[in-house]
């Protein structure tokens, strides 16, 4: 791979148009989000940046969500929502972090420990932060000290044994391993988990059959308790590759190969690990490497592990995230073995019932269980980062249940009753982008800004509803109320999935972790900023393997427009020949670009089309803008 900075080619749109029906849609969107933004922020914070909340949070859950409830103030301003948005992300970040160390949940800026479930989820804000440079010498220093926590630098937390390759507990974080919890930690948990199954088959009072576990009996809940801190919190789990995002981040702002060469050892060190098992990925390994050190020899049973609570779904999505972390680092499609090899093992392992091809999310002391139709959103993403046909048969497999091609309104952040797609972080149009992207659902880019646009409409309700008002909510730990701490993820009026997948070519992110992956992102070369200047709109229409058709409009008929596009969201790929085109197809003329960045001119009532060939992951990925910014760490003496 090449670090990548090319004399910028440029290219000016010269056809006159009557913007098309997405484009003005995505301008309305913009505009609607940038006021939404302003609302919800006067309606949930303190001038200072800390949150409208209660004066103590017990247990360590709970940082993640308040970083979930606001983080898309910053994806907003990627995307080339409103400039104040930039410096409000970041106060409410530092609001929160503040406070939540203040609550007891972080330390040393970073959660004292917790998993990498909602670890994931909490430190997307982060990764969002690092596309809203340009970085600052804290935003740099941040991410390194973060990322030492996790490579065994810091011996304040040491959570990653170098010479075995783990991560030593479930639990870790700027603290360290936990290898033992106590009640008060999972006390604001008690409630929601009465309805789940029980974590272990063998816990005196529990009918297991059940699939019920009354964690809000006194004696249960410390039988729970005694049982994890025997066979659960010690030794590393599929959940803690998602900490290869944090590791990314890091590389992304530094360069710095070592951190690249962690992801690539520790996803390896899990590729061993399933071999050893013989193709399925074990969920629990030991201090000493054994898998099922602490669980009877049982490679099944661990920490949101193949038995509890969610089964496959938390085992195939760390390991999404972290192939596709290792492809963006490295290049090299291989990366994607891990999570190709559980997708197809799942599926082998799947049985016909009334027709439909069942697979197995859960295994049991009796075997495989929780038989359910596979979802195509994990192999959608692995496609849409290789273009193999190999991943798009991994889809294709999949019957459909209901119509792909629909576009469906998340009402709440988990999971839609009625077509089964997973709506956490109100995302659910992965399928119909599939669909579109593939030349299968041509009004799509019109309807899912619809109904983003209605989805905001029901959110600003709710929001402003006696409901939404935080200084009347009543401190109280059940899921599915209002004054819950996931609150703020439910009032939160800034969703635009649409937004994301049209103008950056790719599906909006893995909500446990992932990094926003797209085939571009664009820059405002007058204000030298991220995002799409203000009054242009874009539109990838197609993807292959080696090009891309980009639909770029100014919508205003007074104001020219300046604006980078970049190949890759972190740079990672690089444009070839550029193509200008007409509806048609018929080349107007041509750019050669040779190089990650294209400078389009767009006067006033302007739109162009361009078909750009480009070489995918050839680049050195980071979080560099087109223009030149100081890179510094401090090395601090007590350092390493």
């Amino acid at each position: 791979m090449t670090s990548s900075i090319n004399v910028m080619a440029k290219v000016c749109a010269e056809t006159r148009i009557v913007p098309p029906q997405w484009a003005l849609q995505e301008q309305l969107l913009f505009e609607t989000l940038n006021k939404a933004a302003k609302e919800f922020v006067e309606r949930y914070t303190h001038p200072d940046g800390t949150l409208i909340w209660f004066d103590h949070w017990p247990g360590m859950d709970g940082s993640d969500d308040p970083y979930e409830g606001f983080m898309n103030l910053t994806l907003l301003y990627v995307l080339g929502g409103s400039s104040e948005l930039y410096e409000v992300s970041r106060k409410i970040w530092d609001g929160i972090t503040w406070q939540w160390t203040e609550y007891g949940q972080l330390h040393r800026e970073f959660d004292a420990y917790y998993d990498w479930m909602h670890h994931g989820e909490g430190y997307l804000y982060l990764y969002f932060l690092g596309l809203a440079g340009p970085a600052t010498l804290k935003d740099r220093q941040r991410a390194v000290n973060f990322a030492r926590m996790y490579t065994g630098e810091d011996p304040e937390a040491p959570n990653y044994d170098s010479d075995r390759k783990l991560i030593r507990s479930p639990l870790n974080g700027s603290r360290g391993p936990r290898f033992e919890v106590d009640e008060e930690d999972w006390s604001t948990h008690r409630g929601i988990l009465d309805d789940y199954l029980a974590p272990y088959e063998d816990i005196p009072g529990v009918d297991f059959e059940s699939m019920k576990c009354a964690w809000s009996n006194d004696g249960i809940y410390k039988h729970i308790i005694r049982m994890m801190n025997e066979r659960m919190n010690r030794g590393d789990v599929p959940l803690n590759l998602n900490a290869t995002g944090l590791i990314t981040h890091a590389f992304l702002h530094t360069g710095e190969q070592k951190l690249k060469n962690w992801v690539i050892e520790y996803v390896d060190a899990w590729q061993d690990r399933t071999r050893l098992n013989g193709g399925i990925i074990p969920d629990n390994i030991g201090l000493t490497g054994q898998i099922g050190e602490y669980n009877d020899g049982k490679w099944w049973g661990g920490y949101y592990g193949w038995r509890w609570p969610h089964g496959f779904m938390t085992i195939i999505e760390p390991l999404t995230n972290a192939c596709m972390n290792t492809v963006l680092l490295t290049g090299d499609m291989n990366g994607l073995w891990l999570a190709r090899e559980q997708l197809d093992a799942n599926w082998k392992l799947g049985r016909e019932q009334d027709g439909k091809w069942l697979v197995p999310y859960k295994h049991f002391d009796s075997g495989w269980t929780d038989f359910r139709e596979a979802l195509p959103k994990y192999p959608i993403y692995l496609w849409t980062m290789s273009m193999a046909d190999e991943d798009l048969d991994r889809v294709e497999r999949i019957a459909k249940d209901h119509d792909w091609n629909e576009v469906i309104v998340p009402a709440f952040s988990g999971r839609d009753p009625r077509t089964g797609r997973e709506t956490k972080h109100y995302i659910g149009n992965t399928q119909p982008w599939f669909q579109y992207i593939r030349g299968f659902n041509p009004d799509y880019p019109k309807r899912i800004l619809s109904a983003n646009f209605e989805m905001i409409g029901n959110q600003l309700a709710k929001m402003r509803s006696p409901e939404g008002d935080p200084r009347s909510w009543t401190e109280h730990y059940s899921e599915g109320m209002y004054s819950a701490i996931h609150i703020w993820q439910e009032m939160c009026p800034l969703y635009f999935e649409g937004l994301v997948q049209l103008t950056l070519g790719g599906p909006m992110h893995i909500s446990h972790g992932g990094m926003q992956h797209g085939r571009v992102r664009y820059f405002d070369a007058t204000a030298e900023r991220p995002g799409l200047p203000v009054g242009v709109s874009a539109l990838v229409e197609k993807l292959e393997s080696d090009s891309m058709t980009l639909h770029l409009v100014n919508t205003s008929t007074f104001d020219d427009r300046e604006l980078i596009v970049q190949a890759g969201v972190f740079g990672e790929h690089s444009f070839g020949l550029g193509e200008i085109i007409d509806q048609l197809g018929k080349v107007l003329g041509s750019v050669e670009v040779n190089g990650k960045w294209l400078h389009v001119s767009m006067p006033a009532g302007t739109g162009i089309t361009l078909r750009l060939s480009m070489e995918r992951y050839v680049n050195e990925p980071s979080y560099d803008l087109p223009w030149p910014s100081p890179q510094q760490i401090i090395r601090g003496r007590s350092k390493l």
